[in-house]
């Protein structure tokens, strides 16, 4: 099998774990102290009081585990984080432990 046919293998092979749980085995702790230090700030500018509302507005537009850690991403790239997509996938595992309770 050539180079590109095995990648492609493979990324169908670990498919179905990243959908069932796409942050894998991310420790919601640490995701816990980066939200802290980097996220909270800036949803008290856009919401006011502890940011939170952030989370659990209504009409929020997040309704998977895919979109937490897509919207995870999205916030790091236009903050300028700086964080490694494990990090990101910490801050996911910890929104959706503490916020959203999503087990899809």
């Amino acid at each position: 099998m050539n180079k590109p046919a095995t990648l492609f293998a493979a990324a169908l092979i670990s498919l179905p774990a990243v959908a069932a749980e796409p942050w894998g085995n991310a420790d919601p702790k640490a995701g816990k102290v980066l939200h802290d230090k980097q996220c909270i700030a800036c949803h008290v500018r856009l919401y006011g009081g502890d940011g939170s509302k952030m989370y659990t507005r209504d009409g929020r537009l997040l309704s998977t585990q895919l979109d937490i850690l897509q919207r995870v991403g999205t916030c790091n790239s236009q903050t300028k984080a700086g964080w490694f997509p494990e990090e990101e996938a910490e801050v996911a595992a910890y929104l959706n432990q503490q916020f959203y309770h999503y087990k899809d």
